[in-house]
């Protein structure tokens, strides 16, 4: 069922239990910003969240409005519920402390690098293959192994335990691939397995794939209400399906409000042009005290484009109509998040973060 912006006040969160939530989303759809902002609901009843980007495009770093993030976890941005819009938490309780959202930009070089040093300690001589350029030569000729890599930090991430036994996290928040190599991306098993049937690869990929098919994850897809981002949504579950990767929610964004109703849209295709022009006139357009003939003259030339976008809208909604059918098609949480005009800033952020909580997302 599908939960539209501002529906309700406050409802439980769909995903109890799910510690790794994975955003995917054709390009262009706002995954990165969808991902950013889950981090931010899931922090804000007190939580530590890590927002992790794997694609080297600093994109979390351009959202939040800081400088390039390095290979490390950062703490960017603390987030209360009163900051999303929402009430308070149990005042008995003391109320709800502010969250706090880190982020890890994940290097491949780097990574790799750290990779050898863990298994095979190669100290100095790691150094050495990354100057002759062993690195982009060993992830290039075996993707699989990069894959491996950017998925095993977030499930050690997910697993991680601080000295007192506690989680490090309570969520990590994977920003992945587009839908087109989700699937590829996250089933690490089949790609290693023509590299490696034994060994520290091996072993990794395994414990990788523990943390990706348990309960503990979920795959949510982004989407917009447009055909090819549709359709993409609805191929990409069925990949994730049948790699038996657990599938979560659906996100639409950029969803703008209907601004004709049911019955406006029904009769737009009618002839309404005088009603129109009366209508016009009884705004005001024209002045109030012209004749009928003045007002009609200076109507006149707004008829044609007020009533060409009417169609297209109407044909929009109609468009909208349909995808909505198909994304319900789909029988999984489905989450609505609001264009915003002014584009997305930080506090756009803060408001689409409000939305998916509201929404019971996080």
């Amino acid at each position: 069922m599908a939960r539209t912006p501002g529906q309700a006040a406050r409802r439980d969160p769909d995903w109890e239990g799910v510690r790794l939530h994975v955003v995917s989303g054709k390009g262009g759809t706002g995954k990165t910003t969808l991902a950013a902002a889950l981090a931010l609901a899931l922090a804000a009843d007190g939580g530590r969240v890590l927002l992790i980007e794997v694609e080297g495009r600093q994109g979390i770093a351009e959202l939040f409005g800081i400088a390039a993030l390095p290979y490390e976890e950062r703490r960017i941005a603390s987030v209360s519920r009163a900051q999303l819009g929402l009430p308070a938490g149990d005042a008995l309780a003391g109320g709800v402390q502010p969250g706090e959202v880190f982020a890890l930009a994940i290097d491949t070089e780097l990574a790799l690098l750290e990779y050898l040093e863990m298994f095979y300690k190669l100290g100095r001589a790691g150094k050495a293959l990354q100057k002759v350029g062993f690195v982009d030569f060993a992830t290039t000729i075996a993707p699989g192994v990069r894959d491996v890599l950017l998925t095993g930090k977030a499930c050690e991430a997910t697993r991680r335990k601080d000295p007192d036994g506690r989680r490090r996290y309570d969520a990590v928040v994977m920003d992945a691939p587009p839908t087109g190599r989700l699937t590829r991306f996250l089933n690490v098993n089949a790609e290693v397995a023509g590299l490696a049937r034994i060994g520290p690869i091996h072993t990794q990929a395994q414990a990788v794939m523990r943390v990706l098919k348990s309960p503990e994850t979920a795959v949510h897809l982004v989407t917009l209400l447009e055909e090819m981002p549709v359709q993409e949504t609805v191929d990409g579950i069925a990949e994730l399906r049948e790699a038996k990767l657990p599938v979560g929610g659906v996100m639409v964004n950029m969803v703008r409000p209907p601004v004709l109703d049911a019955a406006a849209v029904a009769a737009v295709d009618g002839n309404h042009r005088e009603e129109v022009a009366v209508a016009l006139g009884e705004a005001g357009l024209g002045g109030r005290t012209r004749t009928g003939e003045k007002v009609r003259a200076a109507v006149e030339p707004l008829l044609d484009p007020l009533l060409e976008q009417a169609r297209e809208h109407a044909e929009r909604v109609e468009l909208e109509r349909a995808q909505r059918a198909d994304i319900q098609q789909l029988r999984l949480p489905t989450y609505e998040l609001p264009l915003l005009g002014e584009g997305v800033d930080l506090g756009g952020l803060y408001r689409l973060a409000g939305e998916l909580k509201r929404q019971g997302a996080a």
